[in-house]
């Protein structure tokens, strides 16, 4: 890889459609990767980055950098006073419900490296995600117990910033995100693998909107669906 999609630049700021598998910065749990959008994009454009927020390694979509520390800080602030509105497009299994509100506090998730400095007794975080149903799809092939398997197209609007949130919301109402190899079901996996050549997570971040950090006007990023994602859109 050596282009990333830029969805939006100014003086101040860069928005990119992340690519599903990238690595947002360089990480001791990923030893072995030797890509990151943060070193591609400066590359790319000829000069620094500040990431701002994260976006999971398989999750695609609108992942924003400032263009100095002072921006980064602004930007950061807006995030961590829950004052921008976040949109995914996510494939789950079963038929969900139409709409609803998850509000299931998360204990924190730590890895081999932060584990370490981690405080096991830290109490559950606040989280909630919104959601609502845009499809259904009923398959005729026996994945689980029954002779057709269905699924979701929904989108979710986060309105808290938890790590794996909208992952692990859905394994908590018993509709977990196609692709999701920790909080998934492998057999739904690996169906999708071998049926469709998907594999990737079916989770994107398709919109972002916050408060231009100079000029104080709404911004609005949008980020389309990669080839395989929109592939499997079409069963909808």
């Amino acid at each position: 890889m050596t282009t990333l999609e830029i969805i939006y630049q100014d003086d101040y700021l860069v928005a990119i459609n992340k690519p599903g598998g990238l690595l947002v910065h360089r990480s001791m749990i990923d030893r072995h990767e030797t890509q990151f959008a943060l070193q591609i994009l400066r590359d790319q454009i000829g000069r620094r980055v500040y990431p701002v927020h994260r976006l999971d390694k398989p999750t695609s979509g609108v992942l924003i950098f400032a263009l100095n520390a002072d921006i980064a800080r602004l930007i950061s602030i807006q995030f961590a006073e829950q004052k921008i509105n976040k949109t995914y497009q996510l494939v789950v299994r079963g038929y969900c419900p139409q709409e609803g509100r998850i509000d299931h506090p998360l204990k924190e998730q730590f890895d081999k490296i932060t584990d370490k400095l981690s405080r096991k007794d830290k109490p559950a975080q606040s989280a909630v995600t919104s959601y609502k149903r845009l499809a259904t799809v009923e398959l005729p092939f026996a994945v689980d117990r029954y002779p057709q398997s269905r699924y979701s197209l929904v989108e979710a609007y986060p309105e808290t910033g938890r790590k794996h949130q909208i992952r692990r919301h859905f394994k908590h109402i018993a509709h977990p995100i196609i692709g999701d190899a920790k909080h998934g079901k492998g057999n739904h996996n690996r169906f999708f693998q071998q049926q469709f050549n998907c594999h990737r997570l079916l989770l994107a971040c398709t919109r972002i909107e916050l408060q231009h950090p100079t000029n104080k006007k709404i911004l609005q990023l949008n980020a389309d669906l990669d080839d395989s994602f929109r592939d499997i859109v079409k069963l909808f």
